[in-house]
Order: structure tokens, then C-alpha cells, then sequence
């Protein structure tokens, strides 16, 4: 499985952006799938995560009622919509995928820049 991530940028605070993650290759592999991120010298965290054909979905308290995960399954694409963006939501942004696991993620994307200024 590969992932490729995009969307990310520089927006203010309180603005919007749609991260999108596009899996390619044994995509009927994927069980689950998200997105974590890391800030400039922190450890990489958990943000949502969501079953790739089921229902379960899981957020960070940190973006709960802010972030939606989504994904499309017609589409192998995976998707980020973030909301009131904050200051601190600023980092790198990594999809994740994993054949058994919920998000211990074994395949990642190669991560996406998102940069939130105040």
C-alpha cells in the first residue's frame, strides 16, 4: 500500500483547509486508516482515525468538534477537513494505513506541511 498526502499550507487563524491522502496498490488490504502529525520537537500524535469500510471513527480531544476524517472508497482517498484551525494545530501532517491494527499505522504517506500563524 502507498499513501500519498496533500493539501497542506499556511492559512490564519480560525481558517480552513481539507487534507487528502490517496492510497494506491493492495488498497483491499487497508482495514484502517488516519492521520497523525508532529510539531517542531514534539513526538508524532494522533489526531483521527477511520475504519476504511466501517463506521468507527476516533478523534484527539484536542480537534473533537473542529477535524472531520472521512474517506472514499470509489475514490481510494482519504480525507482531513479542519476547521478553526489554531495556532497549535500547526505541524506535519502523515496518513496512515494498517491491514489489523486501528493506528498503529504500518504504511505512511510522506507527510504534508500545515502551518496555522496567529
Amino acid at each position: 500500500v502507498q499513501l500519498q498526502a496533500s493539501g497542506g499550507g499556511l492559512v490564519p487563524a480560525g481558517g480552513s483547509l481539507r487534507l487528502s491522502c490517496v492510497a494506491s496498490g493492495r488498497t483491499d488490504r487497508i482495514f484502517s486508516t488516519g492521520w497523525f502529525r508532529q510539531a517542531p520537537g514534539k513526538e508524532r500524535e494522533f489526531v483521527a482515525g477511520i475504519l476504511w469500510r466501517g463506521q468507527s471513527i476516533d478523534y484527539a480531544e484536542s480537534v473533537k468538534g473542529r477535524f472531520t476524517v472521512s474517506r472514499d472508497i470509489a475514490k481510494n482517498t482519504m480525507y482531513l477537513q479542519m476547521n478553526s484551525l489554531k495556532p497549535e494545530d500547526t505541524g506535519v501532517y502523515y496518513c496512515g494505513a494498517d491491514q489489523y491494527r486501528l493506528t498503529d499505522y504500518t504504511y505512511w504517506g510522506q507527510g504534508t506541511q500545515v502551518t496555522v500563524s496567529s
